[in-house]
């Protein structure tokens, strides 16, 4: 049972075939060792992204979210969580796919797991208090990733910020709807992870924008690479829930 639990929490690598892990020589060694994701000296903070991350790759549900318990138990808040751990593991699992070390599949089976973990977060993502106001956001029609948008609104609600999420591939009609919906909107934010997306964030932009020219159209995410927010028919460009606090602070 104990081999067991270092498995689960990704402590000692293992291959889950036909219903049961399998250790190989190799990863018992690197764990006597101090290799890898295994145990650290005293005084060491535990590679907690990298046990994420493994634990993601095996499809291993209940072992990532053991990985996610036990960083919290060691001083973690959901806020590092989100940071430290799920976004720098499902980055690098994005690079192992694009590099063919991954088949979608397991990148698929990935995103799943890690949207069940901030939905078992989410709840922890609440500040007293009154609102700082309302904000919308989502990812523009034919980007299909909505998970970028799932953190930011989490980490948003930790700023004090009533969040509208409206997830992937969401059409610019639609959030418009949304607008109508929302009493008072401070800013609407849109996501994209790759560059071939940049017509339909701007699609999107100009729309809102057209419609509501009082309310602040914000744009991020990793497909925006060197692009202007302006040349979108956005009014500015954040890289992070932090620097989208700051801006509707001083908006």
């Amino acid at each position: 049972m104990t081999a067991y639990r270092y498995v689960r929490l990704g402590q000692l690598d293992a291959v889950k075939v036909s219903g049961a892990w399998q250790v190989s020589d190799q990863a018992i060694a690197d764990f006597r060792d101090g290799v890898g994701s295994g145990p650290v000296a005293p005084g060491e903070s535990a590679p907690w992204a990298k046990r994420l991350e493994d634990r993601l790759v095996e499809g291993d549900a209940q072992g990532a979210w053991g990985v996610i318990e036990s960083a919290m138990a060691s001083g973690a808040d959901v806020r590092s969580v989100y940071l430290d751990l799920l976004s720098p593991s499902m980055v690098r699992l994005g690079q192992r796919w694009a590099a063919g070390e991954l088949d979608i599949a397991v990148e698929h089976q990935a995103t799943v797991i890690a949207m069940r973990i901030i939905g078992r977060l989410g709840s922890r993502c609440v500040r007293r208090g009154r609102s700082r106001g309302d904000v919308i956001i989502g990812a523009p029609a034919g980007e299909a990733h909505g998970l970028p948008t799932a953190i930011l609104g989490d980490l948003m609600r930790l700023h004090g910020w009533d969040v509208t999420d409206l997830g992937a591939n969401t059409p610019a009609s639609s959030f418009l709807h949304a607008m109508q919906r929302v009493s008072e909107v401070k800013a609407v934010g849109l996501s994209v992870t790759h560059p071939r997306h940049l017509r339909d964030i701007e699609t999107c932009c100009r729309a809102i924008k057209d419609a509501r020219p009082d309310v602040l159209v914000v744009v991020g995410g990793s497909g925006l690479q060197d692009v202007n927010a302006g040349d979108l028919g956005a009014d500015a460009r954040v890289n992070s829930a932090d620097q989208l606090h700051e801006l509707l602070l001083a908006h």
